[in-house]
């Protein structure tokens, strides 16, 4: 897979900032667990940058999204495993997540959700954000509203503490803290 034709691909079908940014992080957060779990870092980040490029595409038919995502992350030279992860981190289609790439997704896109709006609430910025004050967001209904602490504990699934997710997570992201205007 190239990078730059996921992003050319992004660029055609994703018109919202707010979801780029989403979709950018979750990669940023992929690539940091590919990096703990020593595995394909371009597979795995490719697959965080690609889990929501159909949200758009199927915004009457939200029960469709990710069905499209995988099929569009297939022909873009995706593996099977993640359009695999893509098609199953939409927890509606009841389709069991059975890999560890499948499980990380689903935590990468809850955590990049519950940072970026930790990043908007603490000045704009990720500079002084700490995983503590990332999971202090938890209790709060308005930092990322879909976000529960029940959902990001599934890291456990993968073998990681909560707090060890975040910290991973939020490592990952403040490498591309420019690129989400953060």
């Amino acid at each position: 897979m190239d990078r730059e034709e996921i992003l050319a691909s992004i660029d055609a079908n994703v018109q919202e900032k707010d979801m780029r940014k989403h979709m950018l992080a979750a990669e940023a957060i992929m690539r940091a667990l590919a990096r703990r779990f020593g595995e394909d870092e371009d597979e795995w980040g490719f697959t965080g940058l690609l889990h929501d490029i159909d949200v758009e595409l199927v915004e009457d038919d939200p029960e469709s999204h990710s069905k499209l995502g995988a099929d569009i992350a297939e022909e873009l030279g995706g593996s099977e495993a993640m359009c695999h992860a893509i098609l199953c981190h939409n927890e509606s289609h009841g389709i069991p997540r059975e890999t560890k790439l499948d499980k990380a997704l689903l935590c990468a896109d809850q955590l990049s959700q519950l940072i970026i709006a930790a990043g908007l609430a603490h000045a704009n910025e990720l500079k002084g954000l700490t995983a503590r004050s990332v999971l202090k967001r938890l209790k709060e209904n308005a930092a990322a509203s879909e976000v529960t602490r029940e959902r990001m504990e599934r890291c456990q699934e993968i073998g990681l503490r909560l707090e060890e997710l975040v910290a991973l997570g939020l490592k990952g992201i403040k490498e591309i803290a420019t690129d989400l205007e953060l």
